[in-house]
């Protein structure tokens, strides 16, 4: 067994860019979204870096880089009706082109036969995760699922870890948080608990192991 499940009770995972590949039907919505408001797509190398703290901040990041938008404040208003269009669009096609990365579910499947609890933790609207798990067949290894809307702090807050770790009862020493991205650490250190980072993710575009995280992996299919 890895080093990195030792005396570990509880593991919290995060979704996008760790558990699944999404960012091919992110960017087809933001895409659409931008398209409909008359401004030029922005392609999937490039959403891949503004994945992870949330869909607001993702179409914030979309219209910043179109030159409609800036972070002062400055089109509030723009944003919420973007953020509309890129919601529905997403809901449309969730998963046509998202997929589990290699090692996922042998991964899920061994913790949950070793008798660690699993949760999911995400910046993700909740809206999207139970129809996501559903179609990458990752329904059942989780006792609570956390959205970015299910609390009024999402990561890196520590709150939505916290929350799940009380509902179990279970130390934050006793904790490994799983991500690809600086939000998932800073949400680990926070709650003080020990993090493990993939570095396959989306980090925006930045190496993952410059953040020095507890461990770190190539693939969750190690922790088999």
């Amino acid at each position: 067994m890895h080093d990195a499940l030792n005396d570990i009770d509880l593991i919290i995972y995060d979704l996008d860019g760790t558990l699944i590949d999404s960012a091919p039907d992110l960017a087809l919505a933001v895409d659409d979204m931008l398209q409909t408001m008359n401004l030029a797509p922005a392609g999937v190398d490039r959403v891949r870096d503004w994945v992870g703290n949330g869909s607001r901040r993702l179409v914030e990041r979309a219209l910043e880089h179109s030159g409609a938008f800036n972070a002062d404040g400055a089109g509030s208003e723009q944003v919420d009706e973007a953020l509309a269009l890129f919601m529905d669009a997403y809901a449309r096609h969730p998963v046509s082109r998202t997929y589990c990365y290699p090692g996922v579910i042998e991964c899920l499947k061994a913790q949950q036969a070793r008798g660690i609890s699993q949760a999911l933790v995400t910046n993700k609207p909740s809206r999207f995760i139970e129809p996501i798990l559903d179609a990458m067949g990752l329904e059942g290894f989780f006792s609570h699922t956390l959205g970015g809307d299910s609390l009024p702090q999402k990561k890196p807050d520590p709150a939505p870890l916290a929350h799940v770790a009380r509902a179990l009862d279970i130390a934050p020493q006793r904790v490994l948080m799983i991500g690809d991205s600086r939000s998932d650490v800073q949400a680990a250190r926070a709650f003080g608990c020990r993090c493990l980072a993939v570095t396959y993710g989306y980090n925006h575009g930045e190496p993952i192991a410059a953040l020095n995280p507890d461990h770190l992996l190539d693939s969750l299919e190690e922790l088999v």
